[in-house]
């Protein structure tokens, strides 16, 4: 289980194909700290670290995987968000977020704001009954609260700090990014679909 809240970027420094998998290694602050079998999240997906190297760890992306994220799309040299589970006894500053995503979006808008940068992305219109105005969504791993929300699209605003702390500033349109809703509102939408 993590929070939303990044704590660090770290950077792909090989990809390799292995049948249906990838293996993935990333450098970052982080990697020293971790063990194997250990949970991160990596632009909100969990994975598992299966090796560990000198300030980098290996993370295996199984075809599932690849097919409903945008890990599929990572380069070697780009950043991605990195987060270790929450700890039981932990602050929760963002919001539940179980590493699961639910779909990819495509970033069709950036602007800058004096300060600020809005973000708008469209996804499938089949889980529009999970974002609702002022709510939380995943994005890329990061806890945000999306607003001006119609059946295909949301949009959410970038403060500075998450900015340069989070690969978000390397989000352009065209894009695509993780998606996970908020864990909360699927289970009042699925028990709503069951009555």
């Amino acid at each position: 289980m993590f929070t939303g809240i990044i704590e660090c970027t770290g950077k792909i420094l090989s990809l390799e194909k292995k049948g249906t998998n990838l293996e993935c290694w990333i450098s970052s602050p982080i990697s020293g700290e971790l063990g194997i079998d250990q949970s991160v999240s990596h632009n909100g997906v969990c994975l598992t670290v299966d090796q560990l190297g000198e300030n980098s760890h290996r993370v295996t992306a199984i075809e599932e995987t690849l097919r409903k994220t945008a890990l599929s799309e990572w380069v070697v040299g780009m950043e991605v968000n990195l987060e270790r589970c929450l700890p039981m006894n932990g602050r929760l500053d963002g919001h539940l977020v179980q590493g699961h995503v639910d779909t990819t979006a495509v970033c069709t808008h950036k602007q800058q704001r004096e300060g600020s940068w809005e973000y708008r992305f469209t996804f499938p219109p089949s889980f529009a009954q999970l974002v609702i105005e002022k709510g939380s969504i995943s994005v890329n791993g990061t806890s945000l609260t999306c607003f001006n929300i119609g059946r295909d699209h949301f949009t959410i605003a970038i403060i500075p700090y998450t900015y340069t702390h989070t690969n978000i500033h390397q989000v352009e349109p065209g894009t695509k990014v993780n998606i996970e809703f908020d864990m909360i509102g699927k289970y009042v939408q699925r028990r709503a679909d069951l009555s």
